[in-house]
């Protein structure tokens, strides 16, 4: 669909990469609206903001601040802190990208930046503490919709601006970037094993 706004032209479509996510978010958030019937207090408020949960920064913080837990404060502030030093690692790589210094050289030095941006997202170790406090006190429709689409834009935006922005060095990485997946996963099976 091709929209105009201010002689700006933009346009909006979905390809096979992005059908996955497309879907999965109209039927979590579906589940997450329906989890979220049992509000009573400020229920229009919560609601406008699980669907303006996309923007990320804002309403999330409210969300977690105005119907959390016992330390509703605590994750809600770690979560904005975290996320919005992810956006700044990936505001510099995307920054790199648009100045042409791909060309130079310098695509594998953008690539350090954008990964770390999203280690945020795709919670690899270190940078992974935000999710427990968070998981302990949002609302379940607001984890719902944190863990089942904010976390998966991770992966999604990894892969769509690495591969596509950076082939070459993406080509470099990607055998690291598989050992440090399956690090991680392994740590992460071996901490959720009962015992």
């Amino acid at each position: 669909m091709d929209q105009f706004f201010f002689n700006f032209r933009w346009k909006l479509g979905i390809d096979g990469l992005s059908l996955g996510p497309v879907l999965l978010t109209g039927f979590i958030t579906t589940l997450a609206t329906l989890a979220a019937w049992p509000v009573i207090r400020d229920s229009r408020l919560f609601h406008l903001l699980m669907l303006a949960i996309y923007s990320e920064f804002i309403p999330v913080y409210l969300l977690l601040s105005m119907w959390g837990g016992k330390k509703r404060l605590y994750s809600a502030t770690k979560f904005i802190l975290y996320t919005a030093g992810g956006f700044h690692f990936s505001l510099i790589g995307r920054s790199g990208c648009r100045l042409s210094v791909v060309s130079c050289g310098f695509g594998n030095h953008i690539l350090y930046w954008i990964l770390i941006a999203f280690a945020v997202k795709l919670l690899i170790l270190p940078l992974h503490t935000w999710l427990p406090d968070t998981h302990e006190e949002a609302h379940y429709s607001t984890y719902m919709l944190l863990v089942g689409i904010l976390l998966k834009m991770g992966a999604y935006g990894l892969i769509r601006i690495n591969m596509e922005l950076l082939p070459h060095a993406h080509s470099i990485f990607s055998p690291w970037l598989m050992v440090v997946g399956t690090i991680h996963n392994l740590c992460n099976f071996s901490i959720s094993r009962p015992t």
